[in-house]
């Protein structure tokens, strides 16, 4: 329920694109509970983990003869935030970002305040990409969060070093911390489908768990495709199949072949589901 268009176009001194400004969202969204406790948990990970360490004796041990990034984490600061980056990608990293996109609309519907956002009036458009780019400002945070913290972390307990590759080789520590933000870049992209589709339930239902719970359960599911090799070459087209295509970036030479897929594949994804999102919600009757 919006004020009509032609009303909104002739009252005077009204101004769409100034309506429900982002800083005003964002001050909402940070001043959040469940803002706070995520920030929190992204910022602890790495002091568990370097305690988990020092409590197994400090040094992880190879598997099978095979050297993973995870054998090499107490080697220098830099190997525990690309550690911390690689045990985190593959889930903890999906769930903030379906919290901050899946429960920045339901939320409002829930507590029955969307209809009175949108007879301020705020236009749907103006509604939602404020939602959306707050959220995804969030999302984009706790990532970077999360190595921030795991390096200095790292380097308390570690000491400030190379990286050391698990195939062989060396980065120095410089360009280890420069190729660490490229493969913070990468995640976040690679989370856009998760976004999308946190976005597009929370426009649908009036339940932020419902959208939220449904956005982390298709990524496992999208996961979970993925790990059936029979499906051949159709799991290039999952997103969740290039997931850790950063990994060619911590390398003596690095190789952008599968991120740029990866980054095709998962900007695609998302651009369908902001789409619909924006053009369903346009046109839903909100009562709540």
């Amino acid at each position: 329920m919006s004020a009509p268009t032609g009303l909104l176009d002739t009252a005077p001194g009204y101004r769409a694109g100034r309506t429900l400004p982002l800083r005003v969202e964002a001050v909402r969204q940070l001043k959040r509970r469940r803002t706070l406790v995520m920030g929190a948990i992204m910022a602890l990970l790495p002091v568990v983990l370097v305690i988990a360490f020092a409590v197994a004796g400090g040094s992880p041990d190879s598997r099978d003869g095979r050297v993973t990034l995870m054998d090499t984490a107490t080697a220098s600061g830099a190997n525990f935030a690309a550690t911390c980056l690689f045990v985190s990608a593959g889930f903890l990293l999906v769930i903030p970002v379906a919290l901050f996109c899946g429960d920045t609309v339901a939320s409002e519907a829930s507590w029955s305040s969307l209809r009175y956002l949108l007879a301020a009036p705020v236009p749907r458009a103006r509604l939602l990409w404020s939602k959306l780019a707050v959220a995804l400002g969030l999302s984009a945070a706790a990532m970077v969060l999360l190595p921030v913290v795991a390096l200095l972390v790292g380097t308390a307990a570690y000491g400030w070093g190379p990286l050391e590759i698990p195939t062989g080789g060396v980065l120095p520590a410089g360009t280890a911390a420069q190729r660490l933000v490229i493969v913070v870049a990468y995640v976040f992209v690679s989370q856009l489908v998760t976004a999308g589709l946190a976005f597009w339930l929370s426009t649908k239902t009036d339940a932020p768990l419902g959208a939220v719970g449904g956005a982390v359960g298709l990524t496992i599911v999208g996961n979970v495709l993925d790990a059936v090799t029979a499906l051949g070459h159709w799991r290039d087209f999952l997103p969740a199949h290039w997931q850790f295509a950063w990994a060619d970036v911590i390398q003596p030479r690095m190789e952008w072949g599968g991120m740029i897929q990866g980054a095709a594949v998962s900007v695609t994804y998302a651009l369908v589901l902001f789409a619909l999102a924006f053009r369903g919600f346009a046109r839903k009757d909100v009562v709540s």
